[in-house]
């Protein structure tokens, strides 16, 4: 009798978790999945400082050029620039703030676009003295 109750109690386990609701996808997934594939793209954002580490600003005019001279190149399809105000907690433990711009790329998931992408990172930390240069990806459904 006991191995008849602990095969009824497997099956009703089994029977119960079947009974169990998935977890919801996050819209954002379900709205790529349901994407046609001709409009799944990739949409990078860059987060430039403008503060040098020692010395002036970088100017409006600087950054221009950086735009004109090495993005619109890589990215000659389009690209979208906003003004930004950045803070983030410094190794000192003080809230750091500057002035910033934010680039927003949309590209295909191709390693050419990749290495653009990280071209233009390089660049700007190198000529302007930056540590870093945020990046932050997310795939998109793209129409025009």
């Amino acid at each position: 009798m006991k191995l008849k109750t602990g095969f009824t109690a497997l099956v009703m386990a089994g029977v119960l978790a079947g009974c169990v609701a998935p977890a919801p996808k996050p819209v954002a997934t379900a709205a790529i999945q349901s994407c046609k594939a001709d409009n799944q793209m990739q949409q990078t954002t860059l987060y430039f400082g403008l503060s040098r580490p020692a010395g002036k600003a970088i100017t409006g005019q600087e950054w221009q050029q950086f735009v004109d001279g090495d993005v619109t190149p890589r990215f000659r399809e389009g690209l979208t620039v906003f003004d930004a105000h950045g803070q983030w907690l410094g190794n000192d433990g003080k809230v750091a703030r500057e002035e910033s711009k934010a680039l927003m790329l949309i590209h295909g998931t191709d390693a050419q676009s990749e290495a653009k992408i990280e071209a233009l990172r390089g660049i700007y930390k190198s000529r302007f003295a930056q540590e870093s240069v945020m990046r932050v990806d997310q795939p998109v459904c793209v129409q025009f």
